[in-house]
This record gives C-alpha cells, sequence and structure tokens, in this order.
C-alpha cells in the first residue's frame, strides 16, 4: 500500500469534542464512564455518554437526517476547522472525487426504537419517522456527503468493532484503484437501547467502569463516539507532524459468532498484513493501542496475539478505560488517539485498571508516559471474527 497522508482528523467522544479536549482528559487519566443515566434504561453499569446531544437536533434542510447518530456525526464534522479542511480538499479535488467511506454497528437505531414506542393502535410507526436517512446503515453516508457538499463514491462497512478501522483500508484500495483522489473515512456509533440491554442479556456489561486487561476485569462499559479523517496522497502541503497511514491488515479468524480465537490466530494474522503493508518489523512500533475491551477471553487473547508476535517490550494500552467501548466507533477513536500519542509524544494509561493481569506478557500501561514515537498500531476485533490492525506513522 502507498503511504497515505492523514490531513486532518476529528473526534468526539464522552471525553470530550476535538482534539485538545481528548488530549487533556489522556493527560490527566480522567475517565468519560458514569453511570449510565441514557434513556432512564434500568441498567446498573457504567456508559460513556457524549452530552448534550439532545439539545443539538438537526433542522431546516438537514431535519430529516435529524438522529442521534447523524448529530452526533455533524458534532465531531464542527471540530477542529474540519470543515474548512474538507472545503479544501473540495476546491483541490473536485466534489466527484473525494469519496466518503464510513462505518458504523447500529447506525441509527435508536430513531427505530422510539418510533416504535409512538406507534398507533393499530401498530403504524409515526408519518414524520424517516427510515432511510436515519436508521437504515447507510444513513450516516447519505447524510455526511450531503453535509459536505461531496459527490464521490460512498458506502457504509458494518462489521461490528472493526467497521471504522476497516475503512482505511477500503480507502486507501478506492485511491490506489483511481476511483477517487481523497476520502473521508471514519463514522459514528450512539447509545441505544438494543446494544445496552443487549449486552447486558449477554452478561458481558460490568457493574462499575471498565478495567482493561486487569486481573479482576469483568466486563465491557458502552460508549458512544464519532470520528474523521481526510485520507489523501502525501504533497508539499503536508509538514512533519502529519499523521501517515502506513499499513492496514485485515484478517477473519470465523472462530465463534462472538468469541475470538482462544490464542488470538486472527488477531495476531491482522497485525502481521498491516507491518507487511508497511514494510516494518515489529520492533519498529513504538505503542500499540489495543481493542482491549475488559472481557475474559478478548484481553486473553489479544495478550497473547500481542506476546507471540512482538514480545513484552512494545508499551500498549487500552482507551477503552476513558470512552468505555464505542462499537463501530473504537476503530476509529483508536487511530485518533495513536494520532495524538505520535505528534504531542504522550502514551496514554488506562484508568480503573488496577492491576494488570499477572498471567498477561505485555508491556501494558496502566500511568500515562511521555514518549516520542515514530510508528503506532490500532487494533480493533469485532464480533465474527473480523479484525484489522492500523499502522501509523509521523511524516519523516
Amino acid at each position: 500500500m502507498s503511504p497515505l497522508a492523514l490531513s486532518d482528523f476529528a473526534l468526539v467522544t464522552c471525553l470530550g469534542a476535538g482534539q485538545a479536549a481528548t488530549l487533556a482528559a489522556l493527560r490527566a487519566g480522567r475517565s468519560g464512564l458514569t453511570p449510565c443515566q441514557f434513556d432512564t434504561l434500568p441498567l446498573d453499569a457504567y456508559a460513556g455518554e457524549v452530552p448534550g446531544l439532545d439539545m443539538l437536533p438537526l433542522n431546516q434542510e438537514w431535519a430529516a437526517f435529524d438522529c442521534r447518530n447523524n448529530r452526533l456525526a455533524a458534532l465531531a464534522l464542527a471540530q477542529d476547522g474540519f470543515l474548512g479542511t474538507v472545503a479544501a480538499a473540495r476546491a483541490r479535488y473536485g466534489a466527484a472525487r473525494i469519496g466518503v467511506f464510513l462505518g458504523t454497528s447500529t447506525s441509527g437505531i435508536l430513531q427505530s426504537e422510539i418510533a416504535y414506542r409512538h406507534r398507533d393502535a393499530e401498530g403504524h410507526l409515526p408519518e414524520g419517522f424517516d427510515y432511510a436517512r436515519t436508521h437504515n446503515t447507510y444513513a450516516l453516508a447519505h447524510f455526511v456527503r450531503d453535509y459536505l457538499n461531496l459527490e464521490g463514491p460512498a458506502f457504509v462497512v458494518s462489521t461490528a468493532c472493526a467497521a471504522t478501522s476497516k475503512v482505511f483500508a477500503s480507502a486507501a484500495r478506492m485511491i490506489e484503484t483511481g476511483l477517487c483522489d481523497a476520502a473521508i473515512i471514519g463514522g459514528a456509533d450512539t447509545l441505544c437501547a438494543t446494544t445496552l440491554l443487549g449486552f447486558h442479556a449477554l452478561g458481558v456489561m460490568a457493574e462499575g467502569p471498565c478495567r482493561p486487561f486487569d486481573a479482576a476485569r469483568n466486563g465491557i462499559s458502552i460508549g458512544e463516539a464519532a470520528g474523521f479523517a481526510l485520507l489523501e496522497r502525501p504533497g508539499p502541503r503536508h509538514g512533519s507532524e502529519t499523521i501517515i497511514l502506513l499499513g492496514a491488515g485485515e484478517s477473519s479468524d470465523a472462530y465463534h459468532m462472538s468469541s475470538p480465537h482462544p490464542e488470538g490466530a486472527g488477531a495476531r494474522r491482522a497485525m502481521e498484513l498491516a507491518l507487511a503493508q508497511a514494510a516494518l518489523a515489529p520492533s519498529d512500533i513504538g505503542y500499540i493501542n489495543l481493542h482491549g475491551t475488559a472481557t475474559l477471553a478478548g484481553d486473553a487473547a489479544e495478550d497473547r496475539a500481542i506476546t507471540g508476535l512482538f514480545g513484552g517490550a512494545v508499551p500498549c494500552s487500552s482507551s477503552k478505560g476513558f470512552t468505555g467501548h464505542t462499537l463501530g466507533a473504537s476503530g476509529v477513536v483508536g487511530a485518533a488517539i495513536c494520532a495524538l500519542a505520535l505528534r504531542h509524544g504522550f502514551l496514554p494509561g488506562s484508568p480503573h485498571t488496577n492491576r494488570v493481569d499477572p498471567a498477561f506478557g505485555s508491556n501494558y500501561l496502566r500511568e500515562g508516559q511521555e514518549a516520542r514515537i515514530d510508528k503506532a498500531m490500532s487494533n480493533a476485533f469485532g464480533f465474527g471474527g473480523v479484525n484489522c490492525s492500523l499502522v501509523l506513522g509521523r511524516a519523516s
């Protein structure tokens, strides 16, 4: 794969809106997880809710797209001058030459949940319910493409937790084959009853905030997030602080519907492929943002994959103790945190992780540390064994 520049990126999680708020929380070791109060659901759990979305409706020409997922997407697009970056790219390439490749898990399913609660006596959904622009999986790309005034190819990937990592690879292929010159990548996933109650029914939600890689970890905390990046070929306008996508590795171990291969076979394969695309050795990686969901089986499998490939030297941590597991958005969240680590020389720790599982061999960071690194890896592994690893670096 030819290296591609992440010319700019924007992010919103429960840690806050924008790069500065995210970095400040990472440096302070401040988690955004709080007792779940979303939608008055009867859950004894913690969640990573982005505050204020109920007060940010999409209106006027965007009213048909109004749902929690698209609201969060619009909030993320408004951060750190990203809209201006996209406008400049549109002027540079033309609207038809910029693709939109996004990922999500549940999309705007909350809007269907709300519509179902308000069905009439005959079971009909409310007249104003617009499935195509709110709940449909493609609704996110439809909204973002129109909102950014773009006309290039567009699609949405929905491969559970690996979705917004896989779009990096998808966009790279689209640019490589000449179908577009640049791409908006990323995605959004928001809280809804389906995921919160569903994971609770599976018995995999922690009662308190999740504790990745902890000896006493007992499940996940669900969060919500949206993140976007402009991906294009490197050029003279890109300085030394530009983040470069060097490689992307995808695999599918298909071991089990919801459990990973116990030895992390598919995870290791994805990391190996990402390194091969980047023409790098394991020793070249200075930090790994783990998938690290705080489940017993998932963390153990990822640790085996990491130690088998990298040994026990490379620093690594999971950001899910900060943000919760943002499901389909977790890939772009991990990539953004790696980009911040590369740009600012800070490797995040892991709030709520008190004692790393003594059976693990990886170099797991409980506390953040200052360290200038040149290359970082981000992992995202989804249900059904869909795995994706990204390698990012600073422009030399």
